[in-house]
C-alpha cells in the first residue's frame, strides 16, 4: 500500500512536470530579458552644512573623506588657483601607473639646469625611478620631476599632454597642468582648485606605493650598486598631528603656501586641502581635527553577506541570496548615524543565474534622501527549470520521505 500511494503521487508530479515545462517553453518567448547591467558611480556627496567649520585663513580649502569621496568642509572649492608643488601628485601618479621603479633612469642636461626646489641632480647620473619619485614627493624635487617627465614621455610637453589627459579622466575639470613640478604662473594656463586636488589624492593614496613614499618622514633608498639617496620630508604635519601620513607642500609668490594633507585614524582617512594659506599648517590641523571630531564612518554591509533576495522566474527556487559588491558605508556627522536607512531595490532574474550576476541596488538614504548606493550580485547559481531536473528534484524529495517514514531496523 505504502508504494502504491508513493507511485501515484510519482505519476501527479510528473504530470505536473510536463505541464510547467510546457509553460516554460511557451513563456520564454514572452519573458523579459534581463536589464542590462548599469556601471558603478562614483557620487561626489556633500554633507548637509559643509561650509560650517573651522576658521582658516586659506583662500580656497576642502576636507574630504578619502573612501567615499564625502566632502565634509569646503570654502571656494572650484576656485581657479595655482597649485605650486602640489603639481607633483599628479606627476607621481602617472610615474607609478605607467612606469617601473626599478627601471634605471639616466639624467640628462635639462634635469640638471631646473630652478627651485632640487635633490642635486647632475646631468650624467643614474638613479631609478624609485629613487626619483621619493625626492620627488620628500624633497619636492623641480628637477626629479622633469627626469620623470623625459624618462616615461621622451619630453616634458608630452609628459604634461599625459598629466592633462589624465586628470581629466578622474573628473579633474578645472585643472590645466603646464609643467611636471608647479613653477608655471597660473595665467600661463597651470592651475587647478582645492576640490580637483583632494580628487588627485584620493586617487595617488589608493595606490600603496604612493602612500608609503608620503608617509615617510626620512628615508635613505638603496638601489644595488647606485649610490644611495637619503631624503627628508617637507610635511612638517608628519611630526607634529597624530595620524598624519602625507601628502605634498607646495609654494611659489603666484600661488602662496600651499598644502596637502592625509591622516588616517583606525582607518578613517581624511584629505585636508589649503591653497594661498597664511598659515597652513594650522589651516590643515584644524580641519583634520574637525573632521575626526565631527564625523564618524558608518559600514553599512560588506562583500559576502546578504542584504536580502532578488526573485528568479523560471528557475529551481523562487529567489537567490544578493550580495553587495563592495563595502557600502557612509560618512556622517556623529550625532546622525542612528538616521541611516538601507532599502534593497532588487530586480527580477531569469534563470539561469549565475553567481556575481547583477541583481539591483541597495540604496542608503539619510532623511528620505540617497547618500550612496552599492550593487548587489548574485550569491548563488540557480538552474534554469526544466522537466528533468523538477522530476530529480521530485524522486529525491520522494526518497527523503520514505527514509523518513520507513521503519526503524531491529
Amino acid at each position: 500500500m505504502f508504494v502504491a500511494v508513493r507511485l501515484g503521487d510519482l505519476l501527479r508530479l510528473g504530470l505536473l512536470a510536463l505541464l510547467v515545462a510546457a509553460l516554460s517553453r511557451l513563456g520564454g518567448k514572452w519573458a523579459a530579458q534581463p536589464a542590462t547591467t548599469t556601471p558603478g558611480r562614483t557620487i561626489l556627496r556633500y554633507v548637509e552644512g559643509y561650509g560650517q567649520g573651522p576658521p582658516i585663513s586659506a583662500r580656497a580649502a576642502v576636507l574630504m573623506e578619502a573612501e567615499t569621496g564625502t566632502v565634509l568642509f569646503a570654502h571656494r572649492e572650484h576656485e581657479r588657483r595655482g597649485p605650486a608643488s602640489t603639481t607633483k601628485i599628479m606627476t607621481a601618479i602617472l610615474a607609478l601607473e605607467r612606469g617601473d621603479l626599478r627601471e634605471r633612469v639616466t639624467i640628462g642636461r635639462r634635469p640638471a639646469w631646473t630652478e627651485g626646489s632640487t635633490i642635486g641632480l647632475r646631468q650624467g647620473q643614474v638613479l631609478t625611478l624609485r629613487q626619483l619619485l621619493y625626492g620627488l614627493m620628500m624633497e619636492s624635487g623641480n628637477d626629479a620631476a622633469i627626469a620623470i617627465a623625459e624618462h616615461l614621455a621622451g619630453s616634458v610637453e608630452r609628459f604634461v599632454q599625459q598629466m592633462n589627459l589624465r586628470a581629466q579622466q578622474l573628473g579633474c575639470w578645472n585643472t590645466s597642468f603646464a609643467d611636471p613640478h608647479g613653477l608655471s604662473r597660473t595665467w600661463e594656463g597651470h592651475y587647478t582648485t582645492a576640490l580637483d586636488l583632494a580628487l588627485l589624492t584620493r586617487r595617488a593614496l589608493a595606490i600603496p606605493e604612493f602612500a608609503r613614499v608620503v608617509r615617510s618622514r626620512v628615508k635613505t633608498v638603496e638601489e644595488g650598486d647606485l649610490p644611495a639617496w637619503r631624503f627628508a620630508n617637507t610635511n612638517r604635519l608628519l611630526w607634529s598631528f597624530g595620524g598624519a601620513d602625507g601628502v605634498k607642500t607646495g609654494t611659489t609668490s603666484e600661488a602662496g603656501y600651499c598644502l596637502v594633507a592625509s591622516a588616517n585614524r583606525d582607518g578613517f582617512r581624511l584629505i585636508a586641502v589649503v591653497l594661498d594659506s597664511a598659515d597652513r599648517w594650522r589651516d590643515a590641523a584644524a580641519l583634520l581635527e574637525y573632521g575626526y571630531r565631527e564625523f564618524q564612518p558608518a559600514l553599512l554591509a560588506v562583500p559576502g553577506q546578504p542584504v536580502g533576495q532578488a526573485p528568479v522566474r523560471w528557475g529551481m527556487r523562487r529567489s537567490v541570496p544578493v550580495v553587495p559588491a563592495g563595502p557600502v558605508m557612509a560618512v556622517v556627522r556623529r550625532a546622525e548615524q542612528g538616521h541611516l536607512v538601507a532599502e534593497l531595490q532588487a530586480r527580477p532574474l531569469l534563470a539561469p543565474v549565475r553567481p556575481g550576476d547583477a541583481a539591483g541596488r541597495l540604496i542608503v538614504r539619510q532623511g528620505g534622501e540617497e547618500i550612496t548606493s552599492a550593487e548587489v550580485r548574485a550569491a548563488l547559481a540557480v538552474p534554469r527549470r526544466t522537466l528533468w531536473r523538477m522530476v530529480a528534484a521530485a524522486l529525491w524529495t520522494l526518497w527523503r520521505l520514505a527514509a523518513a517514514e520507513a521503519p526503524p531496523v531491529r
